[in-house]
């Protein structure tokens, strides 16, 4: 595959004006864009804009990815609906990056895979993921660790990637609800290579999340509640096509954190959760080979089983079998002659399960001298084991 590199921007909160449309067109006059979108691809070459610089001033969700194993993730909220102390927990060097503006906390997501394998449809992962934001504004927290899993997974791929102080290294606070992720979640971690049995072994500390139900009147208390120039606020984002983050902060006020006991969870370090991983991946091996095992003997029993009633058929009329071989063989095309081998074959089992194997040694004998100067069809009786 040449060289090749993919950009989306999504812009959730707010639609771009069209003078701001004007201002990102000036970096790609082949990109497509709208009010809520920036896509672009390049064949050798490379986007003239900086990712980060757009999302800091236009966009809330950014997909990167290139033919070398790049896949890249950035997501912008509000710092009213993310805590940047809060993000930080969750990042690594090079992996998990957090920046922190006067009104925003941008999260930048990166998995790097040099194998060259290419992830079909990865181009469309971002209308899947951008969920996860909403989620985030809400206090689940499960698309951080999932980015934190995704960097450490990744070192078993590359001895480098890491150094010996990061084995010991303390995973960040486990959030509910690992064990049952949400589609946008669950999209997240594919598009992040995410290893299935590493999440499996970090979900063995994520209790179950708590059903949330929604209630009317309790949203409705709470607006009630609001000093006004809380309220002013927020009806000032949504004359400004802020609509979607006024709803989030309204909502994100009304409820207590879902998860408020993650960090008094015992930690694991990256050494343990790995160990566990290779762990679970070996057994899993185990059980496929052992059902794979059973699927080939059942498969047996079964060919034996054919094999028994295609003998009993024979035995029912060995002469006949005899004449058509012969008759076969009498063809001189090779195609036959394997039909005449695999007949030949069933009639050497058949002599041996009746105690009859020196009359058709003898048989056999006399149809190879008798053809003995047709070298395809005596070597495919070699092969096939039907030697004198």
């Amino acid at each position: 595959m040449s060289e090749y590199q993919y950009y989306e921007f999504l812009a959730v909160d707010r639609p771009l004006t069209v003078a701001e449309q004007a201002e990102v067109r000036a970096l790609s006059t082949r990109a497509r864009i709208t009010s809520a979108s920036f896509t672009n691809e390049y064949h050798w070459g490379n986007f003239r804009g900086d990712p980060r610089a757009l999302m800091r001033r236009y966009y809330d969700a950014h997909l990167y990815l290139a033919n070398w194993g790049t896949h890249q993730i950035m997501l912008r909220l509000s710092r009213t609906l993310l805590s940047p102390k809060i993000a930080e927990q969750y990042s690594v060097d090079g992996h998990v990056g957090v920046t922190v503006t006067s009104e925003s906390v941008i999260l930048d997501l990166i998995s790097e895979d040099d194998s060259g394998e290419w992830v079909e449809g990865a181009e469309d992962s971002l209308s899947a993921i951008v969920g996860v934001r909403a989620e985030l504004a809400a206090g689940d927290y499960r698309a951080l660790y999932l980015a934190w899993l995704s960097a450490y997974g990744g070192w078993e791929g590359d001895e480098d990637a890491f150094g010996d102080e990061d084995e010991e290294a303390a995973e960040p606070p486990v959030p509910a609800g690992l064990g049952a992720l949400t589609a946008p979640q669950r999209a997240l971690a594919d598009f992040l290579r995410v290893d299935p049995d590493l999440l499996a072994v970090a979900a063995q500390a994520s209790p179950e999340l708590p059903e949330v139900k929604e209630d009317q009147g309790a949203l409705a208390t709470h607006i009630a509640g609001l000093p006004d120039g809380e309220k002013d606020r927020l009806l000032t984002l949504v004359a400004r096509d802020q609509a979607a983050r006024a709803r989030m902060e309204l909502l994100r006020g009304m409820r207590s954190d879902p998860d408020e006991g993650r960090n008094a969870r015992p930690r694991r370090t990256v050494t343990e959760l790995l160990d566990a991983a290779a762990e679970l991946r070996m057994e899993h091996h185990r059980q496929a080979e052992a059902e794979a095992a059973a699927r080939e003997a059942v498969r047996e029993r079964q060919r034996e089983a054919a094999r028994q009633r295609r003998l009993d058929e024979l035995a029912k009329n060995p002469k006949a079998a005899w004449a058509e071989a012969k008759m076969l063989i009498g063809t001189k095309v090779p195609a036959r002659y394997d039909e005449a081998v695999t007949l030949l074959a069933d009639l050497r089992d058949l002599a041996r399960r009746d105690g009859q194997a020196a009359e058709f040694e003898w048989h056999l004998t006399a149809l190879r001298e008798e053809h003995r100067r047709k070298p395809s069809l005596i070597a495919r009786l070699d092969r096939a084991g039907l030697t004198a």
